[in-house]
């Protein structure tokens, strides 16, 4: 049984390191903690996998400063070297683990090792100050440090790396899920190959597999699970909900206000709906204060996250930037509006809750086109999801409600051109979304009822979309009276000044200005367009090899190469491999390239 007391660590941790747990309040090891500190410590690379809430953090911050401090008793760390290296997904995560750190640089033993934060969405130039002054420790993301790497002039990040003794991959299949696996093969070329590397994750895929060979020496593989049958933490109960789509937003609301008090996490498909829900929300919940944060929100971001961190009644709307990694304890329920696109997503979504065993529960509503999701996420992700019906009384829907938020919904859109528009993009780009589910064997975009769906939206009108069949025009509910949409005006003055102007143009020339007059071409539906693509694929696939079945019947003759040849293109190559490694220098490879020719 592995030990879970900190005092008992073997090798023994500093008593800055453990006075600064204690102050923390944790007085024994997670799983994942006890499992992987030891190891660190021993000198060993490391591949974790645990749910999340578990302690990732804490189990590569602790001997990441405790091999610090062991290097500053065998030689004075050096202000121009960067000793060790976290790479985040996220600016968010990056910042949640640069404070984290900060805790423990409060302590007098710990102050003089220095730390810089290196994210994006402010100049490049912030981050090449503080490195130039001194960052022995540094927290990134992937593409902020990728740009710095490549800064030649002002900064020779390459070279200050050089001493480089830990790398940290945090949140390491969330980094190659955003598409970050050629960032990271370049910034892997630029590190030493003598350090320890961590590699953390809640799940484990093919692509991170590949990454563990190309950077990591015969790594431990450590997978902590809380229970063989479940992926989430046991203190999180997980609940689902089959509701009818026109009732979708009138369940949520009600869900929501019957809370108490509430902080939770409100996931939501697209950066668009983001915008719509966070415009029309707060009128239905005065009591409650609704923040927003997407991915297209490039400064207010961090003020934002702070700001909900501190309120109490609160609930955040967000997508699913925020299902790693976040670590907001007081976070008490996590309600999505409908399942992610990909079914890990599920698993780092609800995550977000129920950290460091404090109870936490989740709620997923469904169609009932969707209930075979509920056994599909149970195989596929070991989710188990419960029924919130047998839970609660809390589910009837009167006509009365629905009539009266639909009414509130359509007149916040009336009032404001502004919310109109954003209702628009919200409902276009949640539908396109859907039909990229990874999972689109049960979640089909043809199942879906587009009329209902827009009605649960409050929409004033359905969009112009070839999705939207006569079959949906029927089940759609609008307002109830004629609307002059022309009249309908845009709260910002700004806009609407410009509106006026190329309303009355439109009404000369019949033609709505715009910057660039575009082609009118047909619109596709969306599955169309991805099968027709498909097609002119193969087609050019067919082309290629009728084209090399051509050649052949011509009878090219190739001359034959020659051993002499080979072992010379051999011989090239290794020369070139051994400069890559720095094993000879460039007179070396000058001279050596020249006697081989």
């Amino acid at each position: 049984m592995v030990n879970k007391e900190w005092i008992k660590v073997t090798p023994a941790l500093s008593k800055p390191t453990l006075r600064c747990i204690n102050k923390q309040g944790f007085k024994t090891m997670t799983p994942i903690q006890a499992a992987v500190i030891p190891l660190i410590l021993s000198c060993k690379d490391v591949v974790a996998e645990a749910v999340t809430g578990s302690g990732k953090t804490l189990a590569f911050v602790v001997p990441m400063l405790e091999m610090l401090l062991k290097k500053q008793k065998d030689s004075p760390l050096r202000k121009e070297f960067v000793y060790s290296v976290i790479i985040s997904p996220t600016r968010e995560l990056a910042t949640q683990i640069f404070q984290v750190i900060e805790l423990f640089l409060k302590e007098p033993e710990l102050s003089h090792i220095t730390l810089a934060l290196m994210v994006g969405g402010r100049p490049i130039e912030t981050d090449i100050d503080s490195i130039s002054k001194g960052a022995q420790l540094v927290v990134c993301t992937p593409g902020r440090l990728e740009d710095l790497l490549s800064e030649r002039k002002q900064l020779n990040l390459a070279g200050r790396l050089k001493e480089l003794e830990f790398l940290v991959l945090d949140e390491a299949d969330r980094l190659l899920d955003l598409g970050f696996s050629a960032t990271l093969t370049t910034i892997l070329q630029y590190l030493p190959r003598q350090r320890r590397t961590g590699l953390f994750s809640a799940t484990q895929t093919k692509e991170l597999q590949d990454l563990v060979r190309a950077g990591l020496r015969n790594p431990v593989l450590i997978s902590v699970k809380e229970k063989s049958t479940i992926s989430t933490p046991l203190a999180l109960e997980n609940f689902y909900i089959i509701v009818e789509p026109q009732d979708k937003f009138l369940f949520l609301l009600n869900f929501i206000r019957n809370r108490k008090t509430m902080k939770g996490l409100f996931f939501l498909p697209t950066c668009a709906c983001v915008d719509y829900w966070a415009d029309v929300l707060p009128l239905f919940i005065p009591d409650i204060k609704v923040f927003a944060i997407h991915g297209k929100m490039k400064q207010k971001r961090h003020k934002i996250l702070e700001q909900f961190r501190e309120a109490d009644n609160t609930i955040l709307l967000c997508t699913d930037l925020l299902a790693r990694g976040l670590d907001i304890p007081e976070v008490e329920w996590v309600v999505q509006w409908e399942p992610p696109t990909s079914p890990a997503a599920l698993v780092h979504r609800v995550g977000r809750t129920a950290r460091g065993g404090a109870k936490g529960f989740s709620l997923l509503p469904l169609l009932p086109t969707e209930d075979t999701y509920i056994p599909f996420i149970k195989t596929n992700q070991k989710v188990e999801l419960k029924d919130w019906r047998k839970s609660t009384d809390e589910i009837k829907i009167s006509q009365k409600l629905r009539d009266k938020v639909l009414t509130i919904l359509h007149e916040q859109q009336k009032r404001d051109r502004g919310i109109l528009d954003k209702g628009q993009r919200a409902f276009v780009s949640h539908i396109q979304a859907y039909s990229k589910h990874e999972c689109n064997i049960l979640l089909q975009l043809k199942e879906l009822p587009l009329g209902h769906i827009a009605t649960s939206y409050g929409l004033l009108k359905l969009p112009l979309m070839p999705e939207i069949k006569e079959e949906h025009r029927k089940q759609f509910i609008g307002p109830k009276e004629a609307i002059d949409f022309n009249s309908i005006p845009y709260k910002d003055k700004q806009k609407e000044t410009s509106r006026l102007q190329k309303l009355e143009e439109f009404k000369k020339t019949g033609v709505w200005p715009s910057k660039k007059k575009k082609k009118m071409v047909q619109s596709q539906p969306w599955q169309q367009a991805k099968q027709n693509k498909e097609e002119r694929k193969q087609k050019k696939k067919k082309r290629k090899e009728a084209q090399k079945a051509t050649e052949g019947k011509r009878g090219k003759k190739r001359r034959a190469v020659t051993q002499e040849e080979m072992d010379e293109l051999a011989a090239d190559v290794a020369l070139i491999k051994k400069l890559k490694k720095r094993k000879i220098t460039k007179e070396q490879f000058d001279d050596a390239f020249d006697v081989n020719k």
